[in-house]
């Protein structure tokens, strides 16, 4: 229940008009990949990934050159948009003035303590948010050279560190990242942090995860077991492919949890030796489709009668496919049967009616 959950316990952090934490629907990330500087590239790829469900988006701003267009995507963009900072603290405060309602920043590369005090004050000032990313490969010396100390313990120390340091002057619009590449360190991390520091929302992510399949399976595995522990309050699925794959990824997870819904849900059978028609392209072809529909509905695509209104009777729709032909059903009734070659639209007309 949401009230024995972590995530209902966490203090809230406004992000634009997006709420992450204190129990908030968990808020799904992505990041551009388009050359910052080019601000109608960038604007172009924010605005697909707002429309595939992007709540916020993550723009790095690498140089100077690149505020002017920084600016433009803030103003323009349809959601909210994160400043990414590595190494330069003057380019975090360029982000603040130009419009950021987030910065990421990684206080174990931008330098000294007053460097760090320096963005801390002017995103107070300016009610800008912060989310602290502490990374495996990038964590402060100190704390990296300890021989006495897990890796998962590390990721804790510095966030420990940076929190407890940033909260000391007053400021409370944190969230907080520690990403490794690999699983269960990642998920042992948040579990820790989330007992450690119960109040701070948590972005997960399992960082350079890698190709859209691999990277897929091990976002799925790390960040389902952390949302199905009731932890994590906002998520990225770091894919090493174009931005628009990660989002369907996300949701996919929150929508199997229960978390989040989003347009449909496809339930379809794996296929056996009872299967007398050709399946899979059928049901890719209604994956395709339903892209395209927004109601919340579960749409089955079954291979026999033995999957078929029974075990999909929970679906609002479906179908139950034999030789030749269909049995259409809704809600676990059968309506009617349907040629082969009909299956799909007929299918279709009773989803548009539903």
């Amino acid at each position: 229940m949401m009230s024995d959950c972590p995530r209902a316990h966490t203090r809230p952090v406004t992000v634009g008009d997006i709420v992450i934490g204190g129990g908030a629907p968990v808020v799904v990330q992505s990041m551009t990949s388009t050359d910052t500087a080019d601000a109608t590239a960038t604007l172009q790829q924010v605005r697909t990934l707002a429309e595939l469900g992007c709540d916020l988006v993550r723009v790095t701003l690498p140089h100077v050159d690149a505020i002017d267009a920084f600016h433009q995507v803030c103003a323009e963009s349809p959601v909210p948009i994160i400043a990414d900072i590595h190494f330069d603290y003057k380019l975090a405060l360029a982000a603040i003035t130009a419009g950021a309602a987030k910065l990421r920043i990684n206080p174990g590369n931008i330098g000294s303590w007053d460097r760090v005090d320096a963005v801390v004050d002017a995103a107070g000032e300016a009610g800008v948010a912060l989310r602290i990313g502490v990374n495996a490969g990038s964590l402060e010396r100190t704390v990296a050279e300890r021989d006495d100390l897990t890796l998962p313990e590390k990721l804790v120390a510095s966030s420990l560190q940076f929190v407890e340091h940033i909260e000391g002057r007053g400021f409370t619009q944190t969230v907080l990242s520690a990403k490794a590449h690999d699983v269960t360190t990642t998920i042992e991390t948040y579990r820790a942090l989330s007992c450690a520091l119960p109040q701070i929302p948590l972005h997960l992510g399992v960082t350079e995860a890698g190709t859209r399949f691999q990277g897929t399976i091990k976002s799925c595995v790390g960040l389902g077991a952390l949302l199905a522990d009731g932890i994590g309050d906002t998520l990225r699925v770091s894919l090493t492919a174009d931005p628009a794959e990660e989002v369907p990824v996300a949701w996919g997870i929150l929508e199997s949890l229960g978390l989040r819904r989003r347009g449909p849900e496809l339930i379809s059978c794996p296929t056996c030796g009872r299967t007398q028609v050709d399946l899979i392209p059928i049901a890719e072809a209604v994956e395709m489709r339903l892209r395209s529909v927004a109601k919340p509905i579960t749409v089955a695509v079954m291979g026999c009668v033995v999957n078929g209104p029974g075990e999909a009777a929970g679906a609002d729709v479906g179908v139950a496919c034999g030789r030749g032909s269909a049995l259409l059903f809704k809600h676990g009734k059968v309506l009617r049967k349907v040629s082969e070659d009909a299956i799909i639209d007929e299918l279709f007309q009773e989803i548009e009616s539903l």
